[in-house]
């Protein structure tokens, strides 16, 4: 008999519609995306609706494409960026991501082995909270050779609970009347991966964008130094540690559209190409996190995960809100 569901092979439960089918109405989600009045929000909950009962019929090329997408959506934002406030931004955001990050790893330690999970698994879910989500994690992995489950976890993990505070920080944010710069602040601190952060603090305005991107960005920059002490933590010396050269040219952007009046000119242009960049990369964030990818995270490390996310949220929290 038949019946209208039918489980796919990423584990979601999908409506019993062909692979055209399934092609066309993820292009028409991707064109909605594109367009002027979609929220990154929103765009993230139009992917997990498509996950769970249609599904991504390019979900082997999903990772690499948010990857990339993110990377050059993020350079774009960087030139509706002033040097001297992004300096300024940088140097409050500092103390706080030296401690936030020692602070995150050590915790996250001692919870993976009070919890028993695999140290591997305990070490990436532990970085992609403390650093920047699933960059961290991808950028680790390899030094520590973990293995394809182990990775699969943390980034699920992570993804989860990036979902989640897309939609509850703003919500917060204004509830406690946080100023732009405290949420930016907060928003670069708490929230793993950068995308959700710049969705975020887009959604709150403009100058916690700025704040948010910049300190977000700075803090991705510890993915080398914590790389290096895997290695040595891991007895691992043979793998290359890989360095987020896109930041490099975040900053180059940011140059260009303070010290240079023909790129001003142009700059409004490429920040909307990059707030759709955003908004689409959020998409398919949302569209790969099938009913399969959600069910492998586990209960021991996603409550690692949780834990160390509301302890970090926590008190990032108490720290903003002592800023005049």
């Amino acid at each position: 008999m038949n019946t209208p569901h039918q489980l796919n092979n990423t584990g979601g439960l999908l409506l019993n519609i062909n692979e055209n089918a399934r092609k066309v109405i993820f292009a028409i989600c991707i064109v909605l995306c594109l367009m002027p009045f979609m929220s990154p929000a929103v765009a993230l909950l139009l992917g997990l609706v498509v996950a769970q009962c249609s599904g991504h019929p390019y979900l082997h090329l999903n990772h690499k494409a948010t990857h990339i997408l993110l990377q050059v959506s993020v350079v774009g934002l960087g030139f509706g960026m002033n040097v001297h406030s992004a300096l300024q931004a940088g140097k409050e955001g500092i103390l706080f991501t030296i401690a936030s990050i020692t602070g995150t790893l050590l915790f996250g330690t001692l919870l993976g082995r009070w919890l028993n999970i695999e140290k591997k698994t305990s070490y990436l879910i532990s970085s992609g909270t403390a650093i920047c989500g699933g960059s961290a994690i991808a950028a680790i992995s390899p030094v520590i050779k973990a293995e394809e489950r182990q990775i699969s976890v943390a980034l699920g993990c992570v993804f989860i609970l990036n979902s989640i505070a897309l939609f509850i920080f703003p919500l917060i944010g204004h509830y406690l009347n946080l100023s732009q710069t405290q949420f930016g602040l907060w928003c670069a601190i708490a929230i793993h991966d950068t995308s959700s952060v710049v969705g975020a603090a887009s959604k709150y305005g403009a100058h916690a964008l700025e704040v948010a991107t910049t300190v977000k960005l700075a803090r991705a920059l510890w993915i080398i130094p914590v790389a290096f002490l895997s290695t040595f933590l891991f007895k691992n010396k043979s793998k290359k540690v890989s360095i987020p050269y896109f930041i490099g040219l975040f900053i180059l952007a940011m140059v260009a559209n303070t010290y240079l009046p023909v790129v001003r000119l142009i700059s409004p242009y490429i920040i909307n190409i990059a707030k759709a960049g955003l908004t689409l990369t959020l998409f398919l964030i949302g569209a790969g996190l099938s009913r399969r990818v959600l069910a492998s995270v586990g209960l021991k490390p996603l409550l690692q995960g949780v834990a160390l996310w509301i302890a970090i949220s926590g008190a990032a929290l108490y720290a903003v809100m002592q800023l005049a």
